[in-house]
């Protein structure tokens, strides 16, 4: 595991926290307000942002927190730039080894009560490398081949045009 500081974070429009869907039907709604956000293959990733993490030098207490769902591959503090950021929090990349535990510490994470703070949690597909990406997708049609009981491709060559 790696620790790295003083990184520049980007901001894009599935960074933000989507408002909570007050909408639905009594049937429909859960014990807690949730925002309706759908997320494809490509937009889940191994690589998580959590934002409103108090800036009281917390590096160590972030690490226990992201450890408890599986391996933690990284864990850097980004620098933000961005005016609508809070003043007084950071910003942290995590990596984990796999989507799934990823995916665990997401739906775990966001919202929680962190040292007083309110964290919220996005996916970061744009820090993926090509090679991460091409793996999700081979695996992701894989796991589809296996619950739907077909043998799985083997992952597409590309042949050089002459």
């Amino acid at each position: 595991m790696e620790f790295k500081s003083e990184t520049v974070a980007v901001h894009l429009p599935h960074h933000e926290q989507q408002e909570l869907c007050d909408s639905r039907p009594a049937y429909r709604q859960g014990r807690k307000l949730t925002a309706v956000k759908v997320y494809t293959v490509n937009n889940e990733s191994q690589h998580l942002l959590i934002y409103r993490v108090p800036a009281i030098n917390l590096e160590n207490e972030v690490m226990t927190l992201c450890e408890r769902f599986g391996q933690v591959t990284s864990l850097r503090k980004l620098v933000s730039n961005h005016p609508n950021d809070e003043v007084f929090t950071d910003i942290y990349h995590v990596q984990y080894g796999k989507i799934r535990q990823a995916r665990a510490a997401k739906r775990q994470m966001d919202t929680r009560s962190f040292y007083g703070s309110v964290l919220h949690v996005c996916y970061a597909p744009e820090l993926e490398t090509v090679q991460e990406t091409r793996s999700k997708l081979i695996n992701r049609r894989n796991e589809i081949a296996h619950y739907t009981g077909r043998k799985p491709r083997p992952p597409h060559v590309r042949r050089n045009k002459k």
